[in-house]
């Protein structure tokens, strides 16, 4: 015989062992059936009872199903009470028992006697009903909202309409105006739960929206009441009254005033009203004051209501509570793209932010502070950023370092400025600063030829204080500037001082000494000895009265254990004993960096990104370094294998991300990490040969994958090749030969207007196309995708794959962030497409756009075949 339930709970607590547990769950489950069998009513609900105990430890109950529903069809209040919870806990929509029940629960929808029956019977369907159900079942609910008459019903009845139309969105229309009535209501609960159906509705509907737009002004009087109401003991939570019907209000009015401006200046003196009398010293007064904020954000309101919004999270950011001030950041993020100039009043404050002991409000503060920077504050904000730098915790560094070395490129104010702020990033964080930022660094000291001196010395001087210490990024950067202009380290040579820079007393011996020092460390990173090679050859023709000694110190490199060390090491040494008389036009400096063709390879935002990881390779070894020639890249499929199922190979050459969180092209991704020195990645390759459709076979079965073409090779010195490669083709780039000594290349002709391609635009969520033609190269383009947001919702985990056909090749960038974030959020994601028949054919994509919302992943493709023809 069973046990009474408390026995059994006893039981199960006084257990040992896992075994022990099962051993009396077994034995119990085993009396059950053997009760369920007897069809014994009196202790049906106890045993029901004890079946839900067994489920929530996770053991089977499926035998139990049928006794639940016998227990919902008994008459008494008790027996469906235990029966209505059985069932929502034992069974969910998806099981076909479910369907024996529709007709109790019809029943006791109409039951006339009990309204606690019919409430049991409504939060049944209201949590577990499926389609079927809830058609079935519509028109009982429908009534129930319409005529009953007691407020507990309705209000029940309101809710599981919600739950009715989520599965049945076709029914909405009937219980449109029926919702509205609610709002009429005097009882609070109704009133609520009316608020809470409509919006649904209009999150499901969004064309209902125009036809609610008339209830604001009841809407507004339902606010005001609540606003200047006496005590009401029933519904005071901290003093406020009822301020869960208030936030569901004001959610209801951001959602009709937005991009409407008459319900706007309707609703706007109510906003006024709450924004100055709530009172935010209880959480309840809190929750309203953010709604507030939002809805006035959200709307199209008036510049002093804004700055009122803006100045209420300025005081949450006072508050002691975390979560307040989070959630004030939080907000301030979506304001700045709206009204960046009220959240400047309020930066200092968010300034102290990015140094709270809270490692979640150090992140959304920094990223607050790396949207409220521009050219007039780019110095202040650094300063403060440079100072906690160097004090904060070492998890955090990554991220900060990758925004201050974003901002100091994009905001600087001049190029000497520009140089200390990164050298102070290289010193303090150089472990973590990208080789994309040492590439930037490199090419702005290439071109001021006025500050070359003072660049070196910085450098030197850096490297020589903190030698045993710095990361390799620092000896990379100071090991290239040193090998470049050297001669003008000695006192005396690199011209005059400028302002506020200390003298230093440098010789010749003493930069020879310093290479041989760093030479000598015994950890030191590979890129950064042979960077610290390289630039000991080059010192010979710009000291030659440490030739010798720098001979010496190359030649001492013959046996390293690094083969790209051992390898310079012979051919420098070669070229010193047999080659004197190219020497010194070999070592020549290299011209200026073309800063402008530098900038249009990093023009898909990738560049100063967050580092993915702070080990690994050493950064900036590929900018400075030279060295290895490229492998061929041997075709091979990308990200985009079996982009919609059933595909063998990929259409597009999909950008991956590396270790050190740069992107590389697919085609090159089993290529030597050298061969793409300065991100340029390996070449296209040549057109497909001419056939197959456009769209009919873009992803079937019939589609070719994206050639590799052979990366360009980066040659040490411009004229001499690396041991066991074959010459490879001219860079693309000048910036391909960091170390050569080649001309830079030709200008290029001025870049073609970008042409606008909507995309995709629904729930908010919109995506559109800035196409431009590249000049000089039929049938390439450049495509900016544009994402943006402005939807209640944030949107996650988004994710753009494309296709071509096999006329074309694609290589897609990685997005710049894969959250938008809901009423603003935006990111961009950069496409590169080469029709190999341009005019004959035109250019077309098929598209699977993937994202998360509202917690559910949605999925859409998309066809997208409106570009400017000729492309």
């Amino acid at each position: 015989m069973s046990v009474r339930l408390r026995e059994l709970i006893r039981a199960v607590r006084s257990c040992k062992t896992q075994a022990e547990e099962r051993d009396v769950i077994a034995k119990e489950s085993a009396a059950l059936r053997e009760a369920f069998r007897e069809q014994d009513p009196r202790y049906r609900h106890r045993n029901i009872a004890k079946l839900m105990y067994i489920h929530m430890l996770g053991y089977p109950t499926h035998f139990g199903q049928m006794e639940t529903l016998k227990l919902i069809a008994a008459n008494g209040f008790p027996e469906k009470r235990i029966g209505y919870l059985g069932l929502m806990l034992l069974l969910d929509e998806r099981q076909e028992v479910l369907m024996l029940v529709t007709n109790s629960l019809k029943m006791d929808l109409n039951n006339d006697k009990n309204p606690y029956i019919v409430g049991l019977a409504l939060a049944a369907l209201g949590n577990i009903c499926s389609a079927e159900m809830a058609r079935d079942l519509a028109p009982d609910v429908e009534r129930l909202l319409e005529r009953q008459p007691n407020p507990y019903i309705r209000k029940k009845a309101a809710l599981c309409a919600i739950r009715v139309l989520k599965k049945n969105p076709e029914l909405v229309e009937e219980f449109a105006d029926k919702a509205a009535d609610l709002l009429h209501d005097k009882n609070q609960g109704v009133a609520l739960s009316g608020v809470t159906l409509l919006l649904a509705i209009c999150n499901m509907q969004p064309a209902m929206v125009e036809h609610y737009r008339q209830q604001v002004p009841t809407l507004c009087k339902m606010l005001r009441a609540l606003l200047q109401g006496g005590f009401s003991p029933e519904h005071d939570v901290g003093g406020i009254t009822n301020p869960f019907l208030q936030v569901k209000i004001l959610q209801l009015l951001r959602v009709l005033g937005r991009g409407n401006a008459d319900a706007s200046d309707a609703m706007t003196d109510i906003l006024a009203q709450v924004a100055a009398n709530v009172e935010g010293s209880r959480n309840a007064g809190n929750a309203i004051l953010y709604e507030a904020v939002a809805t006035i954000m959200g709307i199209e309101t008036i510049g002093g209501l804004r700055v009122m919004a803006v100045n209420i999270l300025g005081r949450f950011l006072a508050n002691r509570d975390n979560n307040i001030r989070y959630v004030a950041l939080n907000t301030l993020a979506k304001v700045v793209a709206v009204d960046t100039q009220a959240v400047q009043r309020h930066r200092a404050t968010i300034v102290d932010c990015v140094k709270d002991a809270d490692v979640s409000i150090r992140r959304r503060a920094l990223e607050l502070v790396y949207s409220l920077v521009n050219q007039a504050n780019i110095r202040n904000l650094t300063r403060e950023l440079l100072d906690y730098l160097a004090v904060c915790d070492g998890e955090f560094k990554p991220d900060l370092t990758a925004k201050i070395a974003t901002l100091i490129q994009r905001y600087a104010p001049d190029k000497r400025w520009h140089i200390d702020s990164m050298l102070q990033v290289l010193v303090q964080a150089g472990a973590h600063v990208k080789e994309e930022a040492v590439r930037a660094l490199i090419v702005l000291i290439s071109n001021a030829e006025d500050l070359h001196g003072y660049a070196v010395r910085a450098l030197y001087g850096a490297v020589k204080q903190h030698l045993n210490t710095a990361a390799p990024s620092l000896l990379v950067a100071g090991g290239w500037c040193i090998g470049e202009f050297g001669e003008m380290l000695p006192t005396g040579r690199g011209g005059a001082l400028l302002d506020g820079e200390s003298p230093q007393a440098v010789g010749e011996a003493d930069v020879v000494g310093l290479l041989e020092a760093l030479l000598r460390l015994p950890k030191l990173a590979a890129a950064a000895r042979e960077v610290a090679l390289t630039a000991a050859m080059k010192l010979t023709a710009r000291l030659p009265s440490q030739g010798a000694r720098l001979a010496a110190l190359v030649e001492r490199h013959k046996g390293s254990v690094l083969l790209e060390v051992q390898a310079r090491s012979c051919e420098y040494s070669r070229l010193l004993a047999g080659h004197a008389g190219i020497t010194p036009q070999l070592l020549e400096r290299m011209p200026a960096l073309d800063e402008a063709e530098y900038s249009r390879n990093l023009a898909s935002g990738a560049v100063l990104s967050p580092p993915t990881s702070s080990g690994g390779a050493a950064p900036g070894a590929a900018a400075a370094a030279g060295g290895a020639a490229a492998a061929a890249a041997a075709p091979a499929s990308d990200d985009l294998v079996d982009l919609l199922g059933g595909l063998e190979v990929a259409a597009a050459t999909v950008g991956r991300v590396s270790g050190s969180g740069a992107a590389i092209p697919a085609a090159a991704a089993a290529a030597n990490p050298l061969d793409d020195m300065l991100g340029l990645g390996a070449a296209p390759s040549a057109a497909a040969a001419a056939g197959g459709g456009g769209l009919d076979d873009l992803l079937g079965p019939g589609l070719a994958p994206a050639a590799a073409a052979p990366a360009a090779a980066s040659d040490i010195l411009g004229m001499l090749g690396d041991p066991g490669t074959a010459a490879a083709a001219a860079p693309v780039d000048p910036l391909a030969n960091l170390l050569g000594a080649g001309a830079p290349a030709a200008a290029r002709p001025a870049a073609a207007a970008a042409a606008t391609v909507p995309v995709f635009n629904q729930e908010g969520l919109s995506i559109s196309f800035a196409v431009t033609p590249l000049p000089g190269q039929p049938g390439a383009v450049d495509i900016i995708a544009s994402y943006s947001n402005a939807g209640l919702d944030d949107v996650a985990d988004f994710n753009l794959q494309a296709a071509v056909p096999k006329y074309m090749q694609l290589r897609l960038e990685p997005a710049s962030s894969t959250l938008l974030p809901a009423l603003g959020g935006s990111a961009s994601q950069q496409l590169h497409v080469v029709n190999s028949m341009a005019g004959q054919k035109p250019l077309a994509m098929r598209l699977r756009v993937n994202y998360t919302k509202g917690g559910q992943p949605v999925t859409q493709q998309l066809e997208v075949n409106n570009f400017p023809a000729g492309l």
